[in-house]
């Protein structure tokens, strides 16, 4: 008899992780690598946090915490919801965790029996069908192609929801497209939710301030207030931050579903780090200046990936609107063969191929539920981004068909 869990067989590991590690590996053992894999910003966290933390630690704030939070750092959270997304919450439906991971997975856990069912549009983060899995649920994917801006439309939602949806997973800005809803294309699915009363709404905000070209961010209970009743907006401090290594994610949402999630992290993980949460007071209270500098960089480096990556021969790159991804199709390389003889069939082989010939670490597609596509994160410095670039279209123009 095995040790292992059988619900382990229905997961797998995280494939982004998996990218990356393999990347520091590589890089360990002396080989020339670029890790595009990480969706982690190459920014320091800025010097306010980090100097509230130093404070926290000073005065003594290294004890346990409440479970899901401290009253000061969900009163900072209640304060952002009003301030940036007209959302009321009170403390009480407020839950903080370990990371946006745990938020989610504390959701679903508390909330999926056996048949019931996630509908996830696809490309998605790859966390979101295996935690459904994990809880008991059954994820159902929708597929949104490129022609539609890799959105979700309102007819296909429709169709998918059925008499065992429990929820409906809603992530703008994208992870892995960078793909962001406008105000018109939230009310769009926002109507369909309204046909459908039993069915809850999952919000992942993550990349909410990672927008560029005048985007306007809103999200969906910010549209239609009357489903707050039913959603759950989920959001953290370490992509527009630079905390990512802090682990600190939130949410709001009804009493009954947050007193839940608090049952679940207090028979797991307990309460999140002490000074982490004094450190996301800062970041949630203080001034969001420096955001403005660091997206001009981000626009400026998805700009040169697009336009490089649309050079590459056989590659075809959308231009998203937010976070610090691009998904770009390699359709026109399936097929081809690599001077070793290779032959391509899909994107786990490009992507494959790519590190092995030529030192470039990406995301292959099928992680993300749609190929043959790759996510590219374009949160490192520009020189990187050029010369992994480079690379690619140096990888690509070798192929032969």
């Amino acid at each position: 008899m095995s040790i292992l869990s059988a619900s382990l067989a229905r997961i797998k590991p995280s494939p982004t992780i998996a990218v990356t590690n393999l990347a520091r590996e590589l890089q360990a053992q002396g080989r020339d690598v670029v890790g595009l894999g990480a969706g982690e910003p190459d920014f320091d966290t800025p010097d306010h946090i980090k100097e509230a933390a130093i404070a926290a630690i000073r005065e003594g704030q290294t004890k346990y915490t409440a479970v899901d939070g401290t009253p000061a750092l969900k009163q900072a959270i209640a304060a952002k919801f009003v301030r940036e997304n007209g959302i009321t919450c009170k403390t009480d439906e407020i839950s903080v965790g370990t990371g946006g991971k745990q938020v989610l997975y504390n959701a679903l856990m508390a909330t999926l029996n056996p048949g019931d069912e996630v509908v996830i549009p696809a490309p998605y983060w790859v966390s979101y069908p295996d935690m459904t899995l994990l809880a008991g649920g059954t994820p159902v994917f929708v597929s949104c192609p490129e022609q539609t801006g890799f959105k979700l439309r309102p007819e296909d939602l429709d169709e998918a929801i059925g008499p065992r949806t429990k929820w409906v997973v809603l992530n703008s800005p994208n992870n892995p497209t960078g793909a962001a809803y406008t105000e018109a294309e939230i009310k769009a699915l926002t109507d369909v939710l309204l046909r459908h009363p039993h069915v809850w709404l999952m919000t992942d905000d993550m990349y909410e301030h990672l927008v560029y070209d005048g985007f306007r961010f809103t999200t969906p209970v910010q549209v239609e207030p009357s489903l707050q009743a039913r959603t759950l907006t989920v959001n953290g401090v370490s992509k527009a931050y630079a905390m990512t290594g802090w682990r600190i994610g939130y949410a709001g949402g009804p009493k009954e579903l947050i007193r839940a999630m608090g049952i679940i992290q207090s028979q797991s993980t307990s309460n999140p780090c002490s000074v982490s949460q004094a450190a996301a007071v800062a970041a949630l209270n203080g001034d969001l200046g420096f955001l403005a500098e660091r997206n001009a960089v981000y626009r400026e480096r998805r700009d040169l990936v697009v336009a490089m990556l649309n050079r590459a021969p056989g590659l075809r790159c959308h231009r998203p609107e937010g976070a610090f991804y691009v998904y770009p199709s390699c359709a026109g390389v399936i097929g081809r063969r690599t001077p070793a003889g290779v032959l391509l069939h899909n994107s786990a082989d490009f992507a494959a191929r790519l590190l092995e010939e030529e030192g470039v670490a990406v995301v292959h597609g099928t992680a993300f539920g749609l190929d043959p596509y790759f996510r590219i994160s374009y949160a490192t410095s520009t020189s990187l981004l050029e010369e992994a670039c480079t690379r690619i279209i140096r990888f690509c123009e070798r192929l032969a068909d």
